[in-house]
C-alpha cells in the first residue's frame, strides 16, 4: 500500500483518539498525520508512533495536500468542511450522520458492501455505531436468504454519549455507594442501576433518530430498499460495547444449524453460542478489539421464518473508528 497523507478531524475527542490507536495497530501506511481540531485543543502535544504531533486548528487550509481525512467530529463540524476536504482533492471518511442518507455519498461496512466505496464524489459515510454492529451480524443470514425485516432492541453502553458517559456513571455509582445525590449532566436521567429507553430525540411516530438509523441506514448498506426494521434504543448502565437482540426475519426459512455455520463463517463475526455452558456475546468480552460476537441463535416462536439472535460489538473502535480506517484501507488498496 502506497503511504499517503492523514488527517483526523476531531482527533482530540474519544472517536479521534481511538482512529489514532487503530492506525497506528493496523499499520495503515501513514506518510504524515495531521491532528485537528477546535481553537481550545491547539497546541496540545500528543505522542503517537514515537512522534510528539502537535495539534492544529480545524480549518479550510489545513486540507491541503492530505490524502483521506477521517472525521470524528459532530454534524455541523463535517458539514462546514466537507466543501473544503473535497476541493483540496482529499476523501472525507466522516463518522458524523451528516451525510449518510445523501444519494450521492456511499454508506460503507467493508465486511458487508466494500464495493460501494470506490463510487465516492469525495465523501464517504461512516454508518452509526449500532447499525454496523447489527449488520455484521446479520448480514450472512442476509447473503443465504435475503432479510426481510426486523425486530431489534439495543442495549447501548455510556461511552456512546461520548468520553463523559462514562465518567458520569461511574460518579454517580460513587454518589450513591456515600449516600449522596447523583448528578445528572450527561444523560437525560440517572444512569447508574438504571436503564433509560430514549437515545436521540422523536423522529418519526415515536421512534427516535437513533431508532430510526437502522432501518434507514440498513437499506441502503445492504441494499434491501424494502427492509423494515422496529427498533427501541436503551442506554444501560455499562461502560463500553453495545449489545443488540434482533429477531430477524428472511424471505426463506433458515434453519438454527445453518445460521450458526453462516454466521462462524462471516468477516468480522466470531459465534459464541453455548448456552449450556453459560457461553454467550457479552460488553465485557467484546470491549477493545474488533470483532462482533454472536450468539443465543434460537428460532423466533411467533414466525416461520424468524431467528432470534443476541450480538455484542464494541462501539467506539468497530462502531466507529476501526469501520472508519477498514474503509480507508479500501482506498489505500
Amino acid at each position: 500500500m502506497k503511504k499517503v497523507k492523514v488527517a483526523i478531524l476531531g482527533a482530540t475527542g474519544a472517536v479521534g483518539r481511538e482512529m489514532m490507536k487503530i492506525l497506528a495497530e493496523r499499520n495503515f501506511p501513514v506518510s504524515e498525520l495531521h491532528l485537528l481540531a477546535s481553537p481550545r485543543s491547539v497546541g496540545q502535544k500528543v505522542a503517537w508512533q514515537g512522534q510528539e504531533l502537535t495539534v492544529e486548528l480545524a480549518c479550510d487550509e489545513a486540507f491541503e495536500g492530505m490524502d483521506i481525512v477521517l472525521g470524528a467530529a459532530e454534524n455541523d463540524i463535517a458539514q462546514r468542511f466537507a466543501p473544503a476536504i473535497v476541493k483540496a482533492g482529499a476523501v472525507f471518511v466522516d463518522n458524523s450522520s451528516a451525510f449518510r442518507l445523501d444519494p450521492n455519498v456511499p454508506l460503507v461496512v467493508p465486511e458487508i458492501n466494500p464495493q460501494d466505496a470506490l463510487n465516492h464524489k469525495g465523501i464517504i459515510a461512516n454508518p452509526n455505531c449500532t447499525t454496523i454492529i447489527s449488520l455484521v451480524a446479520v448480514n450472512a443470514l442476509n447473503t443465504d436468504s435475503p432479510i426481510e425485516a426486523m425486530v431489534a432492541s439495543s442495549y447501548q453502553a455510556t461511552s456512546g454519549a461520548g468520553a463523559a458517559g462514562p465518567v458520569e456513571l461511574m460518579e454517580q455509582v460513587a454518589a450513591l455507594g456515600k449516600g449522596e445525590k447523583p448528578e445528572i449532566k450527561v444523560f437525560q436521567h440517572q444512569i447508574a442501576f438504571n436503564v433509560i429507553p430514549q437515545i436521540g430525540g422523536e423522529a418519526f411516530e415515536g421512534y427516535t433518530s437513533e431508532e430510526m438509523k437502522l432501518q434507514n441506514e440498513g437499506r441502503k448498506i445492504m441494499h434491501l430498499p424494502e427492509l423494515k426494521v422496529s427498533c427501541t434504543c436503551v442506554r444501560v448502565p455499562v461502560v463500553r460495547s453495545h449489545s443488540v437482540s434482533i429477531v430477524v426475519k428472511t424471505r426463506e426459512k433458515i434453519s438454527v444449524e445453518r445460521a450458526k455455520e453462516l454466521i462462524a463463517g462471516a468477516p468480522g463475526c466470531r459465534l459464541v453460542d453455548d448456552l449450556k455452558n453459560k457461553v454467550y456475546p457479552m460488553p465485557l468480552d467484546t470491549s477493545d478489539q474488533d470483532i462482533v460476537f454472536v450468539g443465543r441463535i434460537r428460532e423466533d416462536l411467533t414466525c416461520d421464518r424468524g431467528l432470534n439472535i443476541w450480538c455484542c460489538g464494541d462501539q467506539v473502535r468497530k462502531g466507529a473508528a476501526t469501520n472508519a480506517v477498514q474503509i480507508a484501507e479500501l482506498l489505500v488498496k
